[in-house]
């Protein structure tokens, strides 16, 4: 796969790549917190492909080889987290999910089934509100209308605000260390490809202030429940019962705000997708992509 990059919109580009047949539906795969496009692995994202789909992949901004926006002003993540302040937010979930309408207009995709991992899925979700008619489907994994709702326990918190690290194999190290505190603990931790991606990440992009910025614009998107209320795409929602970043909470609270949303609660899953539940993962995202398409 190459990247390619859509045009730039409201000073953002977007790096995307994509896998399979153009004739095939689209299914768009948005990562989670300073996730690039390469944190969906390669035979992950292939299964998918022999499912039947055109799979499309892309960095958020801030992320990977997507448009970082240097020039803003500094994150103040304590002031959003202990005192509710989000002024110094750049952009906010609805900006995020703008980028993916731009995207969806330049390679001629007019509604695509979106499955959202983490922030990912908090950005699916702020599309299906925002834009409805560009989804086909929504897939919410592991995520959540609002961060009290599921918020992380102690250790994955103080994992998710590791400190900025000074060489690439700092990253590395750190990166396995935080998947060992909230990944599955069902399933055994893929640390050579989490080595390996972590490494490659770092080299395409490392830029903690960028992920600060994404992360203070989940705070300063406030609560979804409400509005999602008022969504009428078909919803599935997944999440792991042992989850210590988002925990099963806020994957019912999803489940509850949308009308006649699926909730598919997996046994042992963390904040991960360890390869042995990516059967139960694909065949769910399948049925319901089908489903939508029956209808």
């Amino acid at each position: 796969m190459n990247v390619d990059y859509a045009p730039e919109r409201d000073g953002v580009r977007l790096a995307f790549e994509t896998s399979g047949s153009p004739d095939d539906p689209p299914l768009l795969l948005v990562a989670g917190l300073g996730g690039q496009l390469i944190s969906w692995h390669a035979a992950l994202v292939a299964s998918l492909v022999d499912r039947g789909f055109l799979v499309v992949l892309f960095d958020n901004r801030d992320i990977g080889l997507s448009t970082h926006l240097h020039e803003a002003q500094a994150p103040d993540i304590d002031a959003a987290i202990h005192r509710g302040d989000t002024s110094s937010a750049s952009y906010d979930l609805a900006d995020m999910a703008d980028d993916i309408v731009a995207l969806l207009d330049h390679l001629g995709i007019a509604a695509a089934h979106v499955v959202g991992v983490s922030m990912g899925g908090m950005i699916a979700q702020t599309l299906a509100i925002e834009h409805p008619q560009r989804l086909l489907t929504l897939t919410s994994i592991m995520s959540t209308p609002a961060p009290h709702l599921g918020a992380p326990t102690r250790e994955a918190a103080e994992a998710l605000r590791a400190p900025a690290v000074s060489s690439r194999a700092e990253a590395i190290e750190q990166a396995v260390a935080g998947s060992r505190v909230i990944g599955s603990p069902a399933y055994p931790l893929d640390e050579q490809w989490r080595r390996e991606v972590t490494g490659e990440s770092y080299d395409r992009s490392y830029d903690p202030p960028g992920v600060a910025r994404q992360l203070l614009a989940i705070h300063a998107s406030g609560d979804r429940s409400d509005e999602l209320h008022r969504v009428r795409v078909p919803t599935l929602v997944i999440h792991g019962d042992s989850d210590p970043l988002v925990q099963l909470e806020g994957g019912r609270a999803t489940a509850a705000a949308v009308p006649d949303a699926e909730l598919l609660v997996i046994a042992g899953m963390g904040h991960d997708l360890p390869r042995k539940v990516w059967p139960k993962v694909i065949d769910a995202i399948t049925a319901h992509a089908s489903m939508r398409s029956a209808n």
